[in-house]
């Protein structure tokens, strides 16, 4: 009798166990459940890209900068020359002495008008 009922109950507890993983592979299987973990492993892989991109790009400034300043001493030019100061030159003059051009003008300067 006893070897009947641990018979019985290890039947029971491996048919609940293999529905389990059963329904547990069905539901990964969805096509949500896909979509979601398409869209993971995307994120994934492009935070990875994203993050070597950057590095390379910081690795070749960093050698950029050597190679100037190698080159920079084996041609004698350490210090970069003085850059001029920015030149401004206003866009409208502030001459005030000929107002005869604003006067003349046929530009109407109504943004109301129709067009």
């Amino acid at each position: 009798m006893f070897r009947r009922t641990f018979w019985f109950s290890t039947g029971v507890a491996a048919g609940v166990w293999a529905t389990t993983k059963v329904n547990r592979k069905l539901r990964q299987l969805t096509p949500e459940s896909l979509a979601a973990t398409a869209a993971n492993k995307a994120l994934e892989t492009g935070q990875r890209l994203k993050d070597r991109a950057v590095g390379f790009a910081l690795d070749v400034r960093d050698n950029m900068a050597q190679r100037e300043a190698e080159l920079g001493e084996a041609l004698g030019i350490d210090a970069g020359p003085e850059l001029p100061a920015p030149r401004r030159y206003p866009a409208i003059g502030n001459d005030r002495s000929n107002p005869k051009y604003i006067e003349n003008t046929t530009y109407s300067y109504n943004r109301n008008e129709d067009h």
